[in-house]
C-alpha cells in the first residue's frame, strides 16, 4: 500500500498535498491502536527532513473521528537537506517533500503499519491543524439538518411574537382598542392558515429543502415591511400580517417532511422536540429583545433587526441542506446507511390519496387534537405580555422579561420529553403507548395549570403557574407532533399540513375570541374555555390516535 503526493512547504507552516492521494483503509477494534503506531512511525520517519514550522495532519477516519499529528513531533533539520530513508519492507508509504529554498525534490519512504485485519484507511492532506476537528464538523449530517430547522424555527417566533410586544405601543400611537388589537393578531393567521395543506403538498411533491427556503425569505421580508404598513393604514397593516402568516404557514410542513428522510425512527422524538423548541427559543429571545429595541430604538426596530436574520439563515440553508440524504454528496457512506435502512419509499409524492388519508380515524384523531392543542398554546402565544400588563400590572419591560420563562420552560421541557420519549421506545413500550402518555401530559398539564391562575393571589405565583402549563404543554412534541411521522411517513408533509390547518384555525379563532371575551368578561372565561378543549383533545387522542403506520 503506497500514498503518493507532492508535500510543499510554505510559509504558512502547512503541507499542502496535491497529485494523487492514496488511502487505505483501517477499520475494526485494533484501528485505534493502529492510528497512534502510525502517527509515531510518521513522526520519527519524516522527521529528519521537514522543518518544525511545519504541519502534518493524518486522517483516521473511524465513525467521523480524526487523527492528528502535532507538528511539535517534528524537529527542524538544516535548509537545504535531504535524504532517502525508510524500511526497506514491501508495504511502504512514500511521500515527497520539495524544499521551498531549494526546489529539491526529496523522497521520504515511510513504513505503513497494518491493522491486524489487513485494510487502513490514512490520509495526507492540506492543513494547519494542532488539535481535535471542530465539533461542527464531526457532527453527523442529519444533526446539521435537524440545527439548521431549529434555527428556522427560532427566526419563526422571533419575527411572530414581537408584535405581541410592539403592539403595545402600536395601540397607543395609533390608538387601537382591545377588538382591533385581535383582529391585527388573528390577521397574521389568515395566511398562515391559506399554506398549511398547500405547504405540505409542495414539500412532499418537490422537497422540503425548496419549501422552507421559500417560507423563510418570504415572511422576513414581510416582517421587514410591517412598520411602512402600519404606517400606511390599518388594511395595509393587515395584509401585510397576512402575507407574512403565509410565509410561516409553509415551515411546518417543509420541516415535517424534511425530518422524515432524514431522521431514524430512534432519534424521531429528540430530534422534532429539538426543532419545535426552536419555535419556544424564538418566543424567549424575542419577547427578552423587543422590549429593549423598542426602549432604544423605538417599536418599527424590532420588524428591522429580526426580519433581516433570516437572510444570513438562508445563506447557510442553501449551501448545508438537502431535501433527502440520498441528494447529499457529503453523506457519509455509513450515516447513509443509517438513515435509509427500514426506511419507507422516499420516492416524490405524485398523488396525494385523500380519500385514503381521511378515512383515517388516527388522522381525525391528529386534526381535532392539533385545534384543542393550539386554541390554548396560540393564546398564550399572542395575549400573553397584554395579561401581564393589564391583570399582574407590570410595565413593558418586565412584561417582556416575565413572558420569557414560560417559552424557556418550554423549551427545556420539549427536549426533556423527546428524550423520555426515545428512551421508552427503546426500550420496547410500542410506539401508541408513548405518544397517548407523553400528549396526554401535555394537554392535563396545561388544564391543570391554567385553572389555578384564578386562585393565586401574587403576580409571582401567576407567571409560575403560566410557566408550568408551558413547560407540560412542551410534552406534545413528542406527542401529536411526532404522530405524522409515524402513521405515514411518506405523506408527513401533508399530514402536518391537514392538522396544522386545524390548530391554525384555532388560533384564527381564539385569538379574535379572546379580545370578545375580554370586552365582556374577564380573563379567567379565556382560560376556562382553552381547558374544556384541552380535556376534549385529551379524550379524543387516547381513544382514537395510534403510532403505526397506515398510510404506506
Amino acid at each position: 500500500m503506497a500514498i503518493g503526493g507532492l508535500i510543499s512547504h510554505r510559509n504558512s507552516g502547512s503541507f499542502v498535498g496535491s497529485g494523487k492521494r492514496c488511502e487505505s483503509q483501517a477499520r475494526g477494534a485494533n484501528a485505534t491502536t493502529f492510528y497512534g503506531k502510525f502517527s509515531t512511525r510518521i513522526a520519527r520517519q519524516v522527521a529528519p527532513i521537514v522543518p518544525s514550522s511545519a504541519h502534518l495532519r493524518i486522517n483516521c477516519h473511524l465513525n467521523g473521528v480524526t487523527l492528528r499529528l502535532p507538528a511539535t513531533h517534528l524537529p527542524k533539520k538544516p535548509r537545504g537537506q535531504w535524504q532517502n530513508f525508510g524500511s526497506p519492507k514491501v508495504n511502504r508509504t512514500c511521500a515527497y517533500y520539495k524544499s521551498e529554498e531549494f526546489d529539491i525534490p526529496v523522497e521520504a519512504a515511510v513504513e505503513s503499519l497494518n491493522p491486524e485485519d489487513g485494510s487502513g484507511e490514512v490520509a495526507l492532506v492540506e492543513g494547519n491543524v494542532d488539535g481535535a476537528a471542530p465539533w461542527w464538523q464531526q457532527l453527523p449530517k442529519r444533526w446539521v439538518v435537524v440545527l439548521l430547522c431549529f434555527t428556522a424555527f427560532l427566526l419563526c417566533n422571533m419575527d411572530r411574537v414581537n408584535m405581541s410586544i410592539a403592539i403595545l405601543p402600536m395601540s397607543k400611537e395609533f390608538g387601537w382598542n382591545s377588538a382591533t388589537v385581535g383582529l391585527i393578531q388573528s390577521s397574521f393567521f389568515w395566511g398562515y392558515l391559506m399554506t398549511q395543506i398547500v405547504g405540505g403538498i409542495w414539500a412532499d411533491k418537490v422537497g422540503g429543502k425548496l419549501v422552507l427556503g421559500f417560507g423563510v425569505v418570504w415572511w422576513s421580508i414581510a416582517t421587514m415591511l410591517t412598520p411602512v404598513a402600519a404606517k400606511i393604514g390599518l388594511p395595509f397593516l393587515l395584509m401585510m400580517r397576512a402575507f407574512m402568516g403565509i410565509g410561516e404557514g409553509v415551515a411546518m410542513p417543509a420541516m415535517n417532511n424534511i425530518l422524515s428522510k432524514w431522521i431514524p425512527v430512534s432519534e424521531r422524538s429528540r430530534a422534532l422536540a429539538l426543532v419545535y423548541s426552536g419555535m419556544y427559543m424564538g418566543s424567549v429571545t424575542g419577547l427578552a429583545l423587543s422590549p429593549v429595541l423598542i426602549n432604544r430604538f423605538g417599536w418599527p426596530s424590532v420588524f428591522y433587526s429580526f426580519g433581516s436574520l433570516g437572510t444570513i439563515w438562508f445563506a447557510l440553508w442553501l449551501k448545508k441542506a438537502y431535501s433527502s440524504p440520498e441528494h447529499d454528496p457529503e453523506l457519509s457512506p455509513q450515516e447513509k446507511k443509517l438513515i435509509m435502512s427500514g426506511s419507507v419509499s422516499k420516492e416524490p409524492v405524485t398523488v396525494i390519496p385523500w380519500k385514503l388519508i381521511l378515512s383515517k380515524p388516527p388522522v381525525w384523531a391528529l386534526i381535532i387534537s392539533h385545534f384543542c392543542h393550539n386554541w390554548g398554546t396560540f393564546i398564550l402565544l399572542t395575549w400573553m405580555p397584554t395579561y401581564y400588563n393589564q391583570v399582574l400590572k407590570f410595565n413593558l419591560t418586565e412584561s417582556g422579561l416575565l413572558c420569557v420563562l414560560p417559552w424557556l420552560t418550554m423549551a427545556v421541557f420539549a427536549n426533556i420529553g423527546g428524550w423520555i420519549a426515545d428512551t421508552l421506545v427503546s426500550k420496547g413500550l410500542s410506539i401508541t403507548t408513548v405518544r397517548k402518555i407523553m400528549q396526554s401530559i401535555g394537554f392535563l398539564g396545561p388544564a391543570f395549570f391554567l385553572t389555578q391562575l384564578s386562585n393565586v393571589k401574587t403576580p409571582a405565583m401567576a407567571v409560575l403557574c403560566m410557566a408550568c402549563s408551558q413547560g407540560s404543554d412542551a410534552f406534545s412534541q413528542s406527542g401529536l407532533y411526532s404522530n405524522h411521522q409515524d402513521i405515514g411517513p411518506r405523506y408527513a408533509g401533508v399530514l402536518l399540513g391537514l392538522s396544522n390547518t386545524a390548530g391554525v384555525l384555532a388560533g384564527v379563532f381564539g385569538t379574535a375570541a379572546t379580545g370578545y371575551i375580554l370586552q365582556r368578561g374577564s380573563w379567567d372565561d379565556v382560560f376556562k374555555v382553552a381547558v374544556v378543549l384541552y380535556i376534549i383533545g385529551t379524550l379524543v387522542w387516547n381513544l382514537f390516535s395510534t403510532g403505526e403506520r397506515i398510510l404506506d
